[in-house]
């Protein structure tokens, strides 16, 4: 990114480039003048660069290296198929940018909630940049971490659904970075909040002042700008609308009473004014009881107008304070808001979010051996609120930092609860062995233990040279891999599954037709974007109603090839 320049100084080298383009133009045209154009250009795409926000150098990584002489793939460990019905979930080992880069094939656009906790970048051995811890004196600490996250983050808002969101944990070390990152990235008009989220609560008393927070920023895809707020109008069409908006709580019962037996049933007493000043709105309301007059707090008017209020007041609709004795209040019917629910408020408190100390203790009951390998994960009861608040019943759910695997437990376990059918696809590389023996560990061992209707394929990412090589020589080595984005993309499992089949090449076709058995059982055939069925086979797919989807042809060669 390019260094913030006053505005008068960016005009002047503009004007210079300018001049200079002018110059070079005029003059005979060779290779050379060539190339001092082609700087220009990038010379003047610099000048015209970031104007406000955050400035930092870009770092390459080791797996940046890797990616620019192999394309990355997935090869399934068939060892570790958990199959126990319900939604297909997906955890992948690898570099979790290569991990993302593969979901740009199968997923873009699809996801419904990106849910990560990266590392916080403290120097207290949390973030590894190419296989070496950064500390404290590293002088590049924040400008290596910041460009690791924007190469994935840049991925992750294209994975997004268009009512899709993010969530960030973080904590005070990066989190004024990370959101004008995020602003960057995502735009900051699609910016929904920062959630302060209560994480401990003791005391940390060797210390300046107890830190009893983190924070969970929050961006979406795009943001909901109309029919925000579930009511009356828009019930019927309110979760099919475009951008993203939190889904309402549900309504607390408890905050509801009848102590004058309204035969309507449980209300509550909300105040009767409202933001900004009307004039058909402000009007005196005389107290019944005291005689007192009240007017509107200033800024602000009644909810109604006079004559409405007339007609509220008879029909019971308005208090003046538990006594009788205060400013108006309107009563409000839980019968009338349950359906709307309640709005979220920012302050994720711990004794229903829950703490870290909570999630060190829920690792540490199903994996017991993992006390020095995550000193913070994340509690169920944090993972388990959000997907409340955010992912619909049917969500498909990513997690790319998925550590010990809170993402996946919160899905399967909200589903459980609830009848619904939300999947995950966890991404994490294999250090320690922490793809392996924690990540999908603890999923088989929720899935046993709470006979989970879950089932999870295990990939991990392999590579294949394509160095001086064009698409069509190494589309052989991707056919092998196809099989696995055909499955992450679609959520299903092929082996043992007659109902549906993949054929990649004519050669298969013809053995999949002529196999009795398998032909007449399937339903979905995924067939190779380069597979020319004959006249004769067509009619037969056609006579059996078997359905054709036709697998795209970029899964046949690396996405830098666009």
């Amino acid at each position: 990114m390019s260094t913030n320049i006053s505005k008068q100084k960016r005009e002047d080298l503009l004007a210079k480039i300018k001049e200079i383009r002018t110059f070079i133009s005029n003059a005979p045209q060779d290779e050379n003048t060539g190339n001092l154009l082609s700087y220009l250009s990038d010379l003047e795409k610099d000048v015209n660069g970031k104007k406000y926000g955050l400035v930092f150098e870009e770092h390459r990584e080791e797996i940046d290296e890797v990616l620019d002489t192999h394309t990355p793939v997935l090869t399934e460990d068939r060892d570790l198929f958990i199959d126990n019905g319900g939604q297909m979930n997906f955890l992948i080992e690898g570099d979790n940018l290569a991990s993302l880069k593969l979901l740009e094939k199968t997923h873009k656009g699809k996801i419904d909630l990106i849910y990560i906790d990266p590392p916080y970048n403290t120097g207290n051995k949390d973030f590894i940049y190419d296989d070496c811890y950064v500390d404290k004196v590293d002088s590049f600490k924040h400008s290596k971490w910041l460009s690791f996250m924007r190469k994935r983050l840049y991925i992750a808002k294209s994975l997004l659904s268009e009512n899709g969101a993010i969530f960030i944990n973080i904590d005070d070390k990066e989190h004024s970075q990370l959101k004008l990152l995020c602003d960057d990235i995502f735009g900051e008009s699609n910016f929904m909040t920062s959630i302060p989220w209560h994480n401990r609560t003791s005391m940390q008393n060797d210390t300046d002042i107890s830190v009893n927070h983190e924070y969970i920023l929050v961006y979406a895809k795009y943001k909901r700008q109309d029919n925000r707020r579930l009511k009356d109008s828009n019930k019927e069409i309110w979760n099919n609308l475009k951008g993203f908006t939190f889904i309402p709580k549900e309504t607390d019962k408890s905050k509801f009473s009848n102590p004058d037996n309204d035969p309507r049933g449980l209300w509550k007493a909300d105040p009767f004014d409202a933001p900004n000043i009307r004039p058909n709105l402000t009007y005196p309301i005389t107290n019944p009881v005291t005689g007192e007059q009240y007017l509107p707090p200033r800024g602000r008017h009644w909810r109604i107008s006079k004559e409405k209020f007339a007609d509220a007041y008879a029909n019971n609709r308005i208090v003046f304070g538990k006594n009788g004795t205060g400013r108006p209040q309107m009563k409000i019917f839980y019968n009338e808001v349950n359906y709307k629910g309640s709005v979220p408020d920012t302050w994720f408190d711990a004794h229903i979010f829950s703490t870290s100390t909570q999630g060190k203790k829920e690792l540490l009951k199903i994996l017991p051996n993992t006390k020095q390998i995550f000193s913070t994960p994340k509690p169920i009861g944090l993972y388990v609120e959000l997907l409340k608040l955010t992912a619909k019943s049917n969500a498909t759910i990513l997690d790319f930092f998925a550590g010990s695997g809170t993402t996946g437990h919160a899905v399967m376990k909200l589903n459980a609860e609830g009848d619904g059918n939300r999947k995950f696809i966890l991404c994490t590389n294999n250090e320690n062995n922490i793809c392996r023996d924690v990540t999908y560990e603890r999923i088989k061992r929720v899935i046993d233990k709470e006979n989970y209707a879950a089932s999870l394929k295990y990939y991990k990412v392999d590579y294949i040279p394509i160095t001086d090589r064009m698409y069509y020589e190494y589309a052989d080595e991707l056919l092998l891999h196809i099989r696995e984005l055909v499955e992450l993309e679609n959520g299903i499992n092929f082996t043992g599954n007659s109902e549906i089949a993949i054929v990649l090449t004519e050669e298969e076709l013809d053995e999949f037709i002529t196999n009795t058995d398998s032909f007449v059982k399937c339903r979905k055939l995924y067939m190779g974007h380069d597979v020319l069925p004959t006249e004769e086979q067509e009619k037969k797919l056609q006579a059996h109603d078997i359905e054709i989807s036709i697998i795209p042809d970029y899964y046949y060669r690396d996405l830098q090839e666009d």
